[in-house]
């Protein structure tokens, strides 16, 4: 009896035991799992970017004639490109609204007797075009209620129907009425450019004719005279249109410009003549700076930006907004807290099948979060003293690779 209650007794404890056995290896391997957190190699980018006010200082040359008080008639459009010589824009003759209202009245028909007629058929690749820019124009007048906006887009039509209609004319047979109309229109403008003074681009570059005053102010041969005090009192608005002007125009280099800003960020007073930015305009697209000119002043300095890209979209501003955008990186990104250092050396700790493996890794550029990564080349590893045999068996980190974090 006495050995039958040891014998239960035994088999108690060691069911005890077991019990507390299992608890105890599922408690540590939940615990060992919830202390191993992993990080996934992504493919991601880190930028350093700060925001900035400008002024557009462009190469213009302004050009005005004798009769620029009898208003003015463009020749090319507000941004359309001039060759040396060519006509930009002409001022009206001293007795010319008859013969405007004249030339006005056989667009209109022209342009009826294309619509209403087989001359559809005639229809070029430029008249396509000009077709499809009056219509833009429509669409983008709807929701106006800048007054100067709506009087712009208007003549912009205007200026396009009066294209549309000279093509197609003398497109048209020699004997179509649509012909003689056409006739009739370039006989009344060669009276028209006979009485009126004609204006002609001194140098290559865009037609442009949005006149502000600033043109013989902002030059850009020598930036000593910019500072933040000439910048700031000219009380300019962000990104406010220069109103087209009705006397005169002008000729803008069409290949670069500058962005004139005055910084004083930890960043912006570091930075040295020759290198390289990226700025995002307002349209969010990213452009190609050189930092071409920096003056120091008292607390922060005027830093003058050089940009061959959007030329042609910013005519239409001097002061502007945009992103700075010092130095962008992509790459494989990691968690800082999977870095390790050692020795001078970078590595993380990839987890594949339960293991672990160490891994060398270089580290491109680097936030208060995360870095942007990549594996040394063969050469770099010889320059870092390794062997032929340990660069061969080196250990690579990729994309989607799990790596601790510590």
């Amino acid at each position: 009896m006495e050995e039958r209650k040891g014998f239960g007794i035994k088999i108690l404890i060691t069911m005890i035991f077991m019990i507390f056995l299992i608890v105890l290896v599922t408690n540590s391997t939940k615990i060992l799992k919830n202390s191993v957190d992993v990080f996934i190699v992504a493919n991601g980018s880190l930028s350093f970017e700060e925001q900035a006010e400008g002024y557009v200082i462009r190469d213009e040359i302004v050009l005005q004639g004798e009769n620029y008080k009898n208003g003015m008639v463009q020749i090319l459009s507000d941004g359309e490109r001039a060759a040396k010589d060519e006509s930009v824009f002409r001022y009206y003759s001293n007795s010319e609204d008859n013969i405007l209202d004249k030339i006005a009245e056989l667009d209109v028909e022209i342009n009826e007797l294309i619509e209403s007629s087989s001359l559809n058929s005639l229809l070029s690749s430029d008249i396509a075009s000009i077709e499809n820019q009056i219509e833009d124009t429509i669409d983008s007048m709807y929701d106006l209620n800048y007054l100067q906006k709506i009087q712009e887009n208007k003549n912009k039509i205007e200026t396009n129907m009066s294209k549309k209609a000279k093509i197609t004319g003398f497109a048209s047979p020699s004997d179509s009425y649509v012909r003689i109309l056409a006739e009739q229109r370039r006989n009344l403008e060669n009276e028209l450019s006979a009485g009126s003074e004609i204006i002609s681009a001194p140098v290559s570059g865009l037609a442009s004719y949005r006149v502000d005053g600033l043109e013989e102010i902002l030059k850009v041969d020598n930036f000593d005279y910019l500072t933040s005090e000439l910048l700031n009192g000219f009380n300019l608005k962000v990104g406010a249109s220069i109103p087209l002007s009705s006397e005169k125009g002008k000729i803008v280099n069409n290949f670069e410009c500058y962005i004139a800003t005055s910084m004083d960020t930890e960043k912006a007073m570091t930075v040295k003549v020759g290198e390289m930015a990226t700025l995002r305009l307002s349209n969010s697209n990213e452009i190609k700076a050189e930092i071409a000119y920096i003056k120091e002043e008292e607390k922060s300095r005027i830093i003058v930006f050089k940009i061959k890209d959007e030329v042609a979209n910013l005519l239409e501003y001097r002061k502007i907004s945009f992103d700075v955008i010092w130095w962008k990186y992509t790459g494989l990104k990691v968690s800082n807290s999977s870095l390790i250092e050692e020795d001078d050396n970078t590595y993380v700790e990839r987890i594949r099948a339960g293991y672990t493996e160490k891994i060398l890794v270089k580290v491109l550029r680097q936030n208060d979060t995360y870095s942007v990564v990549e594996n040394y080349t063969d050469e770099e590893l010889r320059e870092l003293g390794y062997t032929e045999e340990e660069i061969e068996s080196a250990n690579k980190i990729k994309l989607y690779d799990e790596i601790m974090l510590h």
